[in-house]
């Protein structure tokens, strides 16, 4: 089998069930596992994301609103290549190539007469481990599928056994109010899985409710909602680039008055890799939130996950 991946959190998981050497092609965003990265790009992006985040904002809105996508399919390397499965998503037109696009393509194309086109639309922890047995199905590896989504889900309940409510219960402690935030100018809060993630790690999520797409904030709704971890995890951003936007937080009035930052709470996270991405990683960020919402629970994560890698306070 032939497989295009048009998604990363797909080609992670693609890699992680053992059907790496039926990749022929993934997106420009693909950057992970490294020994995916002598594979031809199917996508490139159209929004210059070097801008400021107010104007990469604009750019997003712009398009959008002319009916213009934001990113081009390599049509016509994925022509040469034929593959049988490509996978896409039909979750979000800011995140990845628009799922109508890739399929008006292939039923415009002779060659890609036998293609599959496989979407996912996640918007919960378990669309997310649901995912992957879908593309390990797709992917005619559907035991290794299966076997990897169990084991992320035990690694899952270790975290959720610690950090749940029956745990706050028996300690009679409140749960650690939590706000995350998915854009610094405008400000936005994480939506998705992200507020599940929070709640399964013992917090409290705030201006942000599980299985809902993420929502612009205004600042005062921030300050209202006074929190006691503040987290910022800008979309499609590294952990440096992140925390140069996090600073744009630290001019805004009120801001070192949030209990967070009074308790040295507010911490920047690498949201492309973690939070931001719908892939085996999603875990990863669970175990990470875990530690830093409640590190009376969890010891600090460890090697890639660890401060100053995965994350850093701000």
């Amino acid at each position: 089998m032939r497989i295009v991946s048009l998604l990363s959190s797909a080609t992670e998981i693609l890699f992680a069930i053992g059907a790496a050497d039926q990749v022929v092609a993934i997106s420009h965003e693909c950057d992970y596992p490294p020994e995916s990265q002598h594979l031809p790009r199917a996508t490139r992006s159209l929004v210059n994301s070097s801008r400021p985040s107010h104007e990469i904002d604009e750019q997003v809105k712009r398009l959008m609103e002319a009916g213009e996508p934001l990113y081009e399919i390599d049509r016509e390397l994925i022509r040469r290549l034929q593959p049988d499965l490509i996978v896409t998503q039909a979750q979000c037109d800011v995140c990845a190539v628009r799922y109508q696009d890739v399929v008006d393509f292939v039923a415009a194309e002779l060659a890609l007469a036998r293609a599959k086109v496989l979407d996912v639309q996640p918007h919960t922890l378990d669309d997310i481990l649901r995912d992957v047995i879908c593309v390990g199905e797709a992917a005619e590896a559907s035991r290794s599928g299966r076997e990897y989504a169990e084991s992320l889900n035990v690694r899952i309940k270790q975290v959720a056994a610690k950090g749940g409510a029956e745990t706050d219960g028996a300690a009679g402690r409140q749960r650690p109010r939590v706000i995350c935030l998915e854009w610094t100018d405008p400000i936005m809060t994480a939506g998705n899985w992200t507020p599940g993630l929070i709640e399964l790690a013992g917090g409290h999520s705030c201006l942000a409710y599980p299985g809902r797409h993420s929502t612009y904030a205004p600042w005062d709704s921030v300050r209202a909602n006074d929190c006691d971890v503040l987290l910022v995890a800008p979309c499609g951003f590294g952990l440096a680039r992140s925390q140069q936007e996090a600073q744009r937080l630290v001019a805004l009035p009120g801001f070192t008055d949030l209990t967070a930052v009074r308790s040295g709470r507010t911490f920047v996270i690498d949201g492309n890799a973690y939070l931001n991405r719908s892939g085996p990683r999603i875990v990863d960020s669970l175990e990470i939130l875990a530690y830093l919402i409640r590190p009376d629970l969890f010891e600090p994560p460890s090697g890639e996950l660890a401060e100053g890698r995965a994350w850093a306070r701000l």
